[in-house]
């Protein structure tokens, strides 16, 4: 998400930055360009409006003309506008409600509540440790309720049986006493969806809104909606009180508008985003990392809360020990290879590093696939565990059954052998050279096995 205004804006400040001095003139010029921006990447116009204005009084006073470095201070000023105008910090949900506590799910057909419902409550069981019980009120959408049934099943969360013929109130009273009455911590009501805002659809998430009185009402929005993000945030705004968003499909989405403008419209944080299909891909919603990202200053507290939750230290310090006596094997290679694919994969590493855009501008003959991880693990897992612990038992036969087990070739085979012993000895060396030992062996480059092919 943002990667087109990102790189238009940094397009921008480039050439700001490279002014020894600044005119107003320069800062009037420069935001000209910021406007075709945001407006290209679907941000709302009354926003872009209101956020010039903002950033102009600052760029344009005394501090930053007279400054050591006056094109970083305007960077500085626009990326503290964006952070204010994307919330500017964290608001995580509302759980501090006697119990059982109520976050209602709204939004239009087809945004992804369902799957949010699931993914909140998979995040609410196994990170807060609460016992959460999700309730479909959808009777509007065939399958629906069995949707949820089996999401739930997946990240192993109960939920409200089905009674043929009630009517969503009906649930929500029901889902309500049987959350009581079974001491659950949380429950999570997924209503009802349109293809387009109407008066049906408002009118019955008024009414479950009254009965069940949420401590949060999450709207659940397509990042790709475009300008009709506006309108669907206001109308939801004016009827339910919402009190959160949901932005899905953010990995799909290069502009960002509906982010930089619902919030506004809405008057209500964006608290969560859904990075991928997968029931564990969602995050915490940080306004002034996502600016930074936007600006292509990284992410690199991000990037470190994430290889936190994929690395143990006791995994650690035994793959430490093997790489000092240079007993890397093909089973720790695909263990790597899948942290790195449940981390988000290569592209979703890189754009949390500082200067990203000039990183990837320079990788541009190099294969960053990221089906590429998946294809090399496939591989591994097609041998037999004697050949992933000795590739010199690798002849041609073994090679031809290994790329048939994977559905690939026998030069794929090729190619991870050669991956593996380049990696093997860059670990072994950087065993030896101790701390810090590991990032100096790659001089600064790509780790093996991720380079030109």
């Amino acid at each position: 998400m943002f990667e087109g205004l990102g790189n238009r804006l940094s397009d921008v400040f480039t050439k700001l930055t490279r002014k020894g001095a600044l005119r107003e003139s320069d800062v009037d010029e420069a935001l000209r360009e910021v406007r075709v921006a945001l407006l290209e990447a679907d941000v709302a116009l009354p926003v872009v409006k209101d956020f010039l204005a903002r950033v102009r009084e600052q760029a344009t006073g005394e501090a930053v003309i007279r400054s050591v470095s006056p094109g970083q201070m305007v960077i500085k000023i626009v990326h503290d506008a964006l952070a204010d105008l994307l919330g500017g910090v964290n608001l995580g949900l509302n759980l501090a409600v006697a119990p059982p506590v109520v976050i209602m799910m709204v939004g239009l057909q087809g945004s992804g509540k369902t799957t949010t419902a699931a993914k909140i409550a998979l995040r609410l069981t196994a990170r807060d440790k609460k016992r959460v019980m999700m309730a479909s009120l959808d009777t509007q959408r065939p399958a629906a309720q069995e949707q949820l049934r089996v999401l739930g099943e997946q990240a192993g969360v109960d939920t409200l049986p089905v009674i043929a013929g009630q009517v969503p109130t009906d649930i929500a009273r029901r889902a309500l006493a049987s959350a009581k009455v079974q001491g659950y911590d949380v429950v999570i009501l997924d209503t009802a969806g349109r293809l387009a805002v109407d008066e049906g659809l408002m009118n019955e998430a008024a009414a479950i809104h009254a009965l069940a009185k949420p401590a949060e009402t999450l709207l659940v929005a397509d990042a790709m909606t475009g300008q009709d993000a506006v309108n669907v945030a206001r109308a939801f705004k004016e009827r339910v009180q919402v009190t959160g968003i949901v932005l899905t499909r953010i990995d799909g989405d290069a502009r960002g508008g509906a982010a930089l403008s619902m919030r506004t419209e809405a008057d209500a944080p964006v608290k969560l985003m859904g990075t991928g299909e997968k029931l564990d891909a969602l995050e915490d919603f940080h306004p002034e990392r996502v600016a930074s990202r936007i600006l292509g200053m990284g992410d690199v507290v991000s990037l470190v809360e994430k290889a936190a939750e994929q690395v143990d230290r006791a995994e650690a310090e035994k793959l430490a020990r093997k790489m000092k006596k240079g007993d890397f094997d093909l089973d720790d290679m695909a263990e790597q290879l899948d942290k790195l694919s449940k981390m988000g994969g290569l592209s979703s590493m890189l754009g949390m590093l500082p200067g990203a855009r000039d990183i990837k501008q320079k990788l541009k003959g190099v294969n960053l696939d990221d089906r590429m991880i998946a294809r090399q693990v496939a591989l591994i897992r097609s041998m037999t565990r004697a050949e992933r612990r000795n590739v010199k038992l690798l002849n041609g036969s073994r090679k031809r059954r290994i790329a048939r087990g994977a559905g690939m070739d026998v030069p794929d085979v090729n190619r991870l052998v050669k991956q593996f012993l380049e990696m093997s000895k860059m670990m072994k060396r950087a065993g030896k050279l101790g701390q810090g030992g590991l990032m100096r062996s790659m001089g600064g480059g790509l780790p093996p096995g991720l380079g030109p092919r």
